[in-house]
């Protein structure tokens, strides 16, 4: 709010200084706009004076034989309208109060916009939510997770509804797999909910059914009763598969959206929700192949290198490879073993040969070799070594040093 420039008159004192428009203005846009009570209310009248702006926004009147209250509704809530508003329309308003201040006016700042007799179908709405919320029917605690996959979906709708063809489409072009029935119902007037009560239990009582889909297109309140019907709401929450539903468009609400395990803002969005989209399985398919392949490549490559660990170790304890080391030490030790017996045969050889040395020069053939000889009886080997052992006659043997010849002995 803006601020004046003087300080605001108290409207009790008796003061009598005059308040500017602007500051009067404020304060009166003050005071309606903070006021609970006008910023959420109803208001039931005729239309008059209607236009829609260049910009989209509409602007009109409210009128009953009493009063006139001016209305705006912006272009986006304008757009949301599933029904043209005329003059003399009789409608029912929800909206809050302002001022517009240029004009000096309040007005009704439209938020919905229905025509009248419909105030009786939203209080019965409510009316109804607000005891089946009580009763727990909507609690998320009942609420069932939809399956990833589902083999077959069925369908509670209308054959000839414009919904039925967009929801066959979506489940063909995202998910072919899907066997799709037809559980076939009116969707609008007094029979549909009996008729939708049935459908749904003829494709609840199936045991191939994964999935059920409750659709209808875009309408009125009017249009959509069938799904605000208490028995509906009951036969939805009593469904042993999970039920999606579909009715209207994004802003339309049923007590059966309540009551499904997952509402979709459009029947188009609800078979998106129901089935996978194949373009993404596949995409998931690659990436998961991929990663799976590299896992499996890391993993040999992991025991590949534990392998040739376990290789190296079993190298290392190996009895091969003591044997191995054990044949060396073998043969070292032989070599060593060997070289040192040529080293002790050497120096044997060089003391036998020193011992050989000696012998030769104590031995007799030297002495032999210098001209003596040995005389032995031939009689039995003795050595003569006195001309008193032998006789005349006495066969004798003489060793000279290189040989020996046989002699008789004579007198001497």
């Amino acid at each position: 709010m803006s601020q004046p420039a003087f300080q605001f008159p108290d409207p009790q004192s008796t003061n009598t200084s005059p308040w500017t428009v602007a500051a009067l203005t404020d304060y009166i846009k003050d005071a309606l706009e903070t006021d609970p009570a006008l910023q959420r209310v109803w208001v039931t009248g005729e239309i008059s004076n209607f236009s829609r702006a260049s910009s989209g926004h509409l602007y009109f009147t409210l009128k009953d034989s009493r009063a006139a209250l001016s209305c705006v509704m912006w272009r986006s809530t304008a757009a949301r309208l599933t029904w043209q508003p005329s003059h003399g329309a009789a409608v029912l308003a929800l909206g809050r109060i302002g001022v517009y201040a240029p004009q000096g006016r309040y007005q009704l700042y439209v938020e919905h916009l229905q025509p009248a007799g419909v105030g009786d179908l939203h209080a019965r709405f409510e009316e109804l939510r607000d005891r089946l919320r009580a009763e727990g029917l909507f609690d998320e605690e009942r609420k069932r997770p939809l399956p990833p996959f589902p083999r077959t979906v069925g369908i509670v709708t209308s054959p000839q509804a414009a919904a039925l063809r967009d929801v066959l489409n979506i489940l063909g072009r995202r998910y072919p797999l899907v066997r799709v029935l037809l559980s076939p119902t009116l969707v609008q007037g007094e029979q549909a909910p009996a008729q939708i009560v049935a459908a749904l239990q003829k494709l609840d009582a199936r045991d191939d059914v994964d999935l059920i889909l409750l659709v209808r297109g875009g309408g009125s309140l009017e249009d959509l009763w069938a799904f605000n019907d208490e028995g509906v709401a009951r036969a939805v929450a009593a469904c042993r598969h999970p039920v999606i539903s579909g009715v209207g468009h994004e802003t339309d609400f049923t007590i059966a959206d309540f009551a499904a395990d997952l509402r979709a803002p459009t029947p188009s969005a609800a078979a998106e929700l129901a089935v996978p989209d194949q373009a993404e399985l596949r995409r998931s398919i690659r990436t998961r192949q991929e990663r799976l392949r590299a896992a499996l490549a890391q993993r040999l490559d992991d025991a590949r290198r534990a392998v040739e660990q376990q290789r190296r170790a079993l190298r290392r304890l190996s009895p091969r490879a003591r044997l191995d080391a054990h044949r060396q030490q073998v043969d070292d030790l032989t070599r060593r073993l060997e070289q040192a017996l040529r080293h002790h045969l050497a120096l044997r050889r060089a003391g036998l040969a020193g011992l050989e040395a000696r012998l030769a020069a104590l031995s007799p053939l030297a002495t032999l070799e210098r001209g003596y000889a040995i005389v032995r009886r031939a009689e039995d080997g003795a050595v003569v070594r006195s001309i008193a052992q032998v006789e005349p006659g006495d066969a004798l043997t003489i060793r000279v040093y290189d040989g020996q010849f046989g002699a008789t002995a004579e007198t001497g």
